[in-house]
């Protein structure tokens, strides 16, 4: 491979992916497109110039702004608006531009260049009310997957891409799986090589972690800087439970996916941590008190929020029958990253992560 262009790439999936390709191939022109809308962003861009990544500054929906880029081998489809709650409190226009329309013109940019197209999606394309009928069993920290399931596609390995697809999911996820949907007939119709990812909770350094996307940065934010912190739903308990992938994983397994192209052309696959790589938030706030050393006031509301589930696991039997990949890096791991990392930038990344 010798060029790529990453969409979203001063994010933090597209630059994380960016910085990996450009150390792994030093001789490929890696170029990334960003509109810098998510604060934080703007600090990568420094990493990148460093590390000899071309930076255009552009956006998804115009058109035009794929005029001027060259051709390349490979698009990594890494841009979106991530957010869960998007649109459900405000008007949608930016969270459908983005996530939709922007999949339109970075597939037609591939067309036009014989690109290979690989897309991020996420694991919110499963329905919330298919999900909502998982069998679950409560421990003393988490939520389990009860032995007995009623649920096509769903085992104590989590879901698998045979999961039902059929009911209401969020804006954003609902954007995704339409994204998903052309991109499938791209690929049948125009012989465009594609690959989906369908990424469960993905987390590590430089992520600017939120309430609605980016929980776990977050959660080590607030005990890092001492500020509280709320279990909201299910409950109150914090026993809600994610699969969490460390984003040198992802990249690990894209390596493996651009190294055979023909083998995985035209798949959707699952990824994520899986259940190894599975956290609740009581579990996460044990972890986080014990690295950080600090323990924050954490408050209960019983109420569970629009588009919340309190279980999501990966079963990740495809890809890694495919490719051999399994995840490597465990949540401690992640969660000692992020925290070196918010110590050593802490001056840049307070008015941030830490107001």
């Amino acid at each position: 491979m010798t060029s790529l262009l990453i969409t979203g790439g001063a994010g933090f999936v597209g630059s994380a992916l960016a910085l990996r390709f450009k150390a792994a191939h030093p001789a490929a022109r890696v170029i990334v497109l960003d509109n810098l809308k998510r604060r934080g962003s703007e600090l990568n861009l420094p990493r990148l110039r460093q590390a000899g990544v071309e930076f255009v500054h552009g956006d998804i929906r115009n058109q035009e702004d794929f005029d001027a880029l060259p051709a390349v081998e490979v698009i990594v489809e890494a841009s979106a608006e991530p957010s869960v709650m998007a649109g459900l409190t405000s008007a949608p226009d930016y969270l459908v531009n983005t996530n939709l329309l922007g999949t339109i013109n970075c597939l037609n940019y591939a067309r036009r260049h014989g690109a290979a197209f690989v897309f991020l999606s996420t694991s919110r394309v499963y329905p919330i009310n298919q999900i909502e009928r998982i069998a679950l069993t409560e421990g003393p920290t988490r939520f389990e997957v009860a032995a007995e399931q009623p649920m096509p596609g769903m085992s104590a390995a989590g879901l698998a891409e045979s999961f039902p697809l059929e009911g209401y999911r969020s804006l954003y996820g609902a954007t995704k799986l339409c994204s998903e949907y052309l991109i499938q007939e791209y690929h049948h119709f125009y012989g465009l090589q594609t690959i989906i990812n369908r990424c469960g909770v993905l987390a590590g350094p430089w992520q600017m972690g939120k309430v609605d996307q980016g929980v776990v940065v977050l959660w080590v934010a607030r005990h890092f800087w001492q500020q509280g912190l709320g279990y909201i739903g299910f409950g109150g308990t914090g026993k809600q439970v994610r699969d969490v992938l460390h984003v040198d994983d992802l990249y690990d397994l894209l390596e493996l996916q651009l190294a055979d192209l023909p083998k995985h052309n035209g798949q959707t696959y699952n990824v994520g941590g899986g259940r190894p790589g599975s956290v609740s938030l009581q579990e996460l706030t044990a972890l986080c008190q014990e690295i950080t050393g600090h323990t924050v006031p954490i408050h209960s509301e019983a109420e569970t929020r629009p588009a919340d589930i309190a279980l999501y696991l990966t079963d990740n039997s495809r890809v890694t029958a495919a490719t051999g990949w399994v995840p490597r890096r465990p949540v401690r791991q992640l969660v000692q990253e992020v925290h070196e990392w918010l110590r050593t930038h802490e001056a840049d990344l307070k008015p941030i992560l830490g107001s």
